[in-house]
């Protein structure tokens, strides 16, 4: 299949900011662009609304007290000590073939603070429902290194990787759907830490269904040299599931 287009500049900084993993000079830079540009406030709102079912299915871990003694030292004389006591986020490190950086799981604490709203799925054809998966590691801590939706009005399925760039430039990770007959269909490669929308052919609609599940693969440069199937270590999974 082709390879599918990157989300836009500003597709992805809203993207990102709505997931809440920005560093802090971007998150700045987002939260000055909301305010003098109503098209982009508009599209970080719609990731929001977008995301929010995924709340649901992260639960919290508690991280370490050393963890934080660190980060206390580290800040100093800090106004903001009290805050940064109060976060509600882990990070931790994954074992395997790419030693991946495990996914912050500041989604949760971004919609936590969000109003309760109802999110009614659609009926009807396949491609009219939403969907969302957490792709948890498969070595290590079971911590989720990937988050995907389904946007049928796209028609696209909209993934995030979680994962720390740079850690292994030799390899890639490869996205597969793999439906009830147990067969893997390649959706496209993944590049760490950035959010990509990958459109749906119609032939591949029918295999995004609720149960369905998304792997990913550590794989050659430009994927697997198998046409059906991953080559390299799955280094995580999850399950479709209707918002």
């Amino acid at each position: 299949m082709s390879e599918a287009p990157e989300l836009s500049e500003a597709e992805a900084l809203a993207a990102e900011h709505a997931l809440g993993v920005l560093g802090s000079a971007e998150r700045r830079e987002a939260e000055a662009r909301m305010a003098s540009d109503p098209a982009f406030a508009a599209e970080v709102e719609a990731w929001r609304e977008r995301l929010m079912p995924m709340a649901e299915n992260v639960n919290g871990i508690a991280a370490p007290q050393a963890l934080w003694l660190r980060i206390e030292r580290s800040l100093g004389a800090n106004d903001n000590l009290e805050a940064v006591r109060g976060l509600r986020f882990w990070r931790g490190t994954a074992a395997g073939s790419l030693t991946l950086a495990a996914a912050s799981v500041a989604v949760a604490v971004m919609l936590a603070n969000q109003p309760v709203r109802t999110v009614v799925a659609p009926t009807g054809a396949q491609q009219g429902q939403l969907l969302d998966a957490s792709l948890v590691s498969q070595s290590g801590a079971p911590v989720p290194l990937f988050v995907a939706a389904y946007d049928p009005t796209r028609k696209a399925l909209i993934v995030t990787s979680l994962v720390t760039p740079n850690n292994d430039p030799a390899h890639v990770h490869e996205l597969w759907v793999i439906p009830a007959d147990g067969k893997p269909r390649p959706l496209g490669i993944l590049e760490p830490g950035k959010t990509k929308a990958i459109p749906m052919p119609e032939k591949y609609l029918p295999s995004l269904a609720a149960g369905s599940a998304l792997a990913v693969s550590v794989e050659p440069p430009g994927g697997s040299p198998k046409v059906d199937a991953p080559s390299g270590p799955i280094t995580a999974v999850g399950k479709l599931a209707k918002i």
